[in-house]
């Protein structure tokens, strides 16, 4: 009896063991993504691809299928071919909301307002579009892609919630430390994917 509460205490152990090297794996992979989605965006226009590429190498390694930078590159050349035109409508976005806030600080009337109103705009789409992209797969329009994570982004405000505080962590990584909100991208990618699965199983 006592040899096999030891066996049964070994086994127990080993299983513990097993379940945290994976944990801290996926973790190492997310902080790794993170910084291939950082290396992707460089061509400014190309962000979301970069993060649909990056949330599909999580969706991948989550699910204990292969898949390595390799991989990556080509979902991101997949997904370049309707991310671009996301990417530019991003950044007219920001620009959008860079002038409202200009018009607030010059105190025009109604110009705080309408700064208000388009910041929460702008993150709502910075939300729309990372729950587009964690659940972007080869083919997939990007049209499509958005229309159903803006209703997902009104739908679920619990995981909208959940990626503005993991966008809020970006930032405030790279105000404190700059090189530190690279891999810290990897674990928002890793939230949106979560984020998805989560609104699927309800």
């Amino acid at each position: 009896m006592a040899e096999a509460r030891v066996k049964a205490r070994s086994r127990d152990r080993a299983a513990g063991d097993s379940v945290l090297a994976e944990r801290f794996g996926v973790f190492a992979e997310c902080l790794l993504t993170g910084v291939w989605i950082v290396v992707a965006s460089a061509g400014v226009i190309t962000y979301p691809a970069a993060f649909a590429a990056g949330a599909r190498h999580l969706r991948r390694r989550t699910a204990h299928e292969g898949g390595g930078w390799r991989e990556f590159v080509a979902d991101f050349r997949s997904a370049m071919r309707g991310g671009w035109v996301a990417g530019l409508v991003g950044w007219a976005a920001v620009a959008a909301v860079w002038v409202d806030v200009q018009a607030a600080r010059a105190g025009i009337p109604g110009g705080p307002f309408v700064g208000a109103v388009g910041l929460f705009a702008l993150i709502g789409l910075m939300v729309a579009g990372m729950r587009a992209a964690a659940l972007w797969s080869p083919g997939d329009s990007w049209r499509a892609l958005l229309a159903r994570a803006g209703r997902r982004t009104v739908l679920d405000p619990a995981g909208s919630f959940l990626l503005v505080a993991g966008l809020a962590v970006v930032a405030l990584s790279g105000w404190v430390v700059v090189p530190l909100a690279v891999p810290v991208l990897g674990a928002v990618a890793a939230a949106a994917v979560a984020v998805e699965q989560r609104y699927r199983h309800r």
